[in-house]
């Protein structure tokens, strides 16, 4: 990377390294944040399961 990065530097090129690293750190972050997302969901989705569950066990012990 250290190559890479000193041919575009010597190129003045310097710009298009920087939107290069905004854009890979901006789609990781992307990514990371949807990852999170599907693994809260998931949980909310479990506790869910888990409350429905119980109503049903509470409710045939009312009838």
């Amino acid at each position: 990377m250290d190559d890479l990065t000193k041919t575009i530097i010597e190129r003045g090129d310097l710009a298009h390294l920087a939107l290069f690293l905004w854009a890979s750190g901006a789609s990781a972050l992307l990514v990371w944040a949807l990852k999170e997302m599907a693994a809260s969901n998931k949980r909310f989705n479990d506790f869910v399961t888990e409350i429905a569950s119980l109503n049903r066990l509470f409710r045939k012990g009312d009838d």
